[in-house]
């Protein structure tokens, strides 16, 4: 039987006041299932939304509270607690907790704790969209990150406050899988990884294009683990609407033709290329400069064919591993096999796409194929997917040089 990934590791978890503490009960269980030991501080705000009994019930450790609790404080708890820690992980944080530790407040126990620490500082922050994206909330990011702060997520989709966007805070698995990488070993240190993400745009004229729904979210959560995990990383993106993970290096494009530029410019020099991209097949065959009226008749669009970027990279004389990707609504393992040799890819992920399938989805499944093999990876948060993937590439790469 293997060692818990986590076995023996010391984790105090601060939990602040935001609606998403509720999911700090199920983060205990994760971490303990890990092999982790688990103490609890609950800010005061943290302590209206779930109960201390909720936490200590999990964690099998009494819960702190306050820097005024007596008994704790006669021995001079939260000093003895800071130095207890391992790890100290923040999960929600809150745009007001990130601002307090940003500038070093100590007005409570978990910001005390946080500054008398010698150990790492982890937060995943959960928060409404807008307060995410503002510039106070991004400045008090990066002066956490040149800190040493480790900072996971957060993820994007649905929130409590009806609004859609980045500022949910991960699920416990994901936060509990970045914590395991971030500790472990670096399996891809020393290696460029080049990572192709979202949609592209075609345009029919100023205001209108051609599109599809990808969201950008598998190819994200592919760069952010493969930095995680010691990888040199350039993401090409697509238009979409995500924040750039931690140490990765991000290109910004529109159509697959900037796409293409962008890719080949690189491409050679890489160890690896996965191209989760949707790039779409066809663009209009001339944009128009100005915007095109309605006059009451049909209106026709002529396509063109957009370059296989995927199948220049496999052709490249000096070419990294190839990994591409299917979306396909029928017969998938039947066309992306197809792709795969037709292509001379080395590895294909083929997933099935359409309602509440692949696109604009925080999860998915993939099936993954390569010349002599195959293996289904069951429906999952796409960045524990996208560690699964990178593990098989790393393999692959492996058994290629055996």
């Amino acid at each position: 039987m293997s060692t818990p990934a986590l076995a023996g590791l010391r984790v105090l978890l601060g939990v602040s006041g935001g609606i998403a503490a509720y999911k700090g009960a199920e983060l205990v269980r994760r971490l303990r299932d890990a092999g982790a030991e688990v103490r609890v501080v609950l800010t005061e705000n943290a302590a209206r939304f779930v109960t201390a009994l909720t936490f200590q019930a999990l964690s099998g450790n009494p819960v702190r509270t306050s820097l005024w609790d007596e008994s704790a404080e006669a021995a001079m708890g939260h000093i003895e607690l800071a130095r207890w820690a391992d790890e100290i992980l923040i999960a929600p944080a809150t745009a007001d907790l990130i601002a307090r530790l940003a500038h070093g407040r100590a007005d409570d126990l978990l910001t005390t704790l946080c500054l008398a620490t010698a150990s790492t500082v982890t937060i995943a922050p959960a928060m409404n969209q807008q307060m995410w994206a503002h510039a106070a909330t991004q400045a008090n990011l990066s002066l956490l990150r040149e800190r040493g702060v480790r900072i996971f997520g957060p993820g994007s989709g649905s929130q409590a406050c009806g609004e859609f966007g980045a500022g949910r805070l991960l699920e416990a698995d994901t936060i509990v899988a970045n914590l395991v990488a971030a500790r472990g070993p670096k399996p891809l240190a020393g290696r460029k990884i080049l990572v192709s993400a979202g949609p592209t745009f075609e345009d029919i004229d100023p205001v209108r294009f051609v599109g599809n729904r990808s969201s950008g979210r598998m190819g994200f959560a592919i760069a952010e683990v493969a930095a995680a995990q010691g990888a040199s990383v350039t993401l090409v993106a697509g238009p979409v609407a995500l924040t750039t993970p931690p140490g990765v290096k991000r290109v910004d494009v529109r159509s697959a033709r900037d796409m293409r530029e962008a890719v080949l410019a690189v491409a050679a020099d890489q160890d690896v290329f996965i191209s989760a991209a949707a790039v779409g097949d066809y663009r209009p065959s001339e944009a128009s400069p100005r915007k095109i009226k309605k006059d009451g008749q049909p209106f026709e669009l002529k396509l063109v064919q957009n370059p296989d970027i995927l199948a220049e990279v496999a052709a490249l004389p000096k070419k990294p591993f190839v990994v591409g990707f299917a979306a396909e609504t029928e017969d998938v393992e039947g066309h992306a096999r197809g792709k795969l040799e037709k292509k001379r890819l080395d590895m294909i992920a083929a997933n099935q796409v359409g309602a509440g399938k692949g696109f604009e989805t925080s999860d998915n499944a993939l099936l993954l194929i390569w010349r002599d093999g195959r293996e289904q990876l069951d429906r999952a948060d796409k960045r524990v997917l996208a560690d699964r993937l990178l593990t098989r590439i790393v393999e692959r790469i492996a058994a290629a040089r055996a």
